[in-house]
């Protein structure tokens, strides 16, 4: 099977999401937050792999473009993390820039399809 880029960050990235979740749940004490960043991070991935499975173009297309605001909305629950000092600035970069390196290659495939 041929190496799908998107596929392998967007899983990647859910994996370093998870990991944040239990650090900000068992070290920081942070409930709602936390959940809120689970939540999306881990859902760019999951709706890319329901785009490949996807009926139609259409679909693929609907698929990729909540992933993309899924995207949007991670990186929103990032900046407020590290302006709340739950997150370090190291650890917002690191973040923060794979998260970004998503949304642009979303932005490039939602570009070209223009169903």
């Amino acid at each position: 099977m041929k190496e799908n880029i998107i596929v392998n960050k967007s899983y990647q990235f859910a994996i370093r999401i998870v990991k944040l979740y239990i650090y900000l749940k068992d070290e920081k004490k942070e409930f709602h937050l936390s959940v809120q960043i689970l939540k999306s991070g881990t859902s760019i991935g999951a709706n890319i792999e329901e785009a490949l499975g996807g009926s139609s173009r259409k679909d693929f297309k609907a698929k990729m473009d909540i992933s993309y605001k899924e995207t949007r909305e991670t990186l929103y629950w990032l900046r407020l993390l590290k302006d709340t000092n739950f997150i370090n600035i190291k650890m917002f970069k690191s973040l923060f820039t794979d998260c970004e390196e998503i949304l642009k290659i979303l932005t490039a495939i939602i570009n070209t399809l223009k169903v």
